[in-house]
């Protein structure tokens, strides 16, 4: 039977996604990902050249959105900021549930540096370029606490707000 989606390299993305955020980036191969879009292993190879091109694809959207916070966040205050940065994590939670689950792996593709880099212009945006290390401690809680529950299963609404309010909280105390 013919396939009838059309974009297939979004597809690939997706599948490879959940398999890679369930089983982990070395356990799951690219046999595995095109068994379960029903193509073959030819045809993702056209998409994608490699696995870690694969990966950079499905992280990609994300890099792009965390950077254009940061890029964005001059004028913002702390509470704006972390409201915004709950809302990217949500709509890329699969992303960083695959990045936390496989990190040693997902380092071989320079990733870690960009989120250490992320996390580094986070800090100067929420506490200042002469932070103390409390300040830094503080703000560590609130962006940890606050990526840790966005990642939580279960509808958003039922704990973004006491997420953000525990969040600002941290960075205040």
């Amino acid at each position: 039977m013919p396939r009838t989606r059309v974009d297939t390299s979004a597809e690939i993305r997706a599948v490879a996604a959940e398999l890679f955020a369930r089983q982990g980036f070395e356990k799951t191969s690219l046999r595995e990902v095109a068994e379960r879009l029903g193509i073959t292993k030819a045809a993702l190879y056209y998409h994608f050249a490699s696995k870690a091109d694969l990966v950079r694809g499905i992280v990609q959207p994300l890099v792009d959105e965390v950077e254009a916070l940061l890029a964005e966040s001059g004028g913002s205050t702390a509470e704006q900021f972390l409201a915004d940065y709950f809302d990217v994590v949500l709509r890329h939670r699969q992303v960083y549930v695959m990045v936390f689950r496989d990190i040693a792996s997902l380092a071989q593709l320079d990733l870690m540096a960009q989120m250490l880099d992320w996390r580094d212009r986070t800090y100067q945006m929420l506490v200042g370029e002469d932070a103390t290390p409390a300040q830094i401690a503080k703000a560590t809680v609130a962006i940890g606490g606050l990526q840790d529950c966005a990642l939580t299963e279960g509808p958003p609404e039922n704990f973004r707000d006491a997420a953000l309010a525990a969040a600002i909280a941290a960075l205040r105390s």
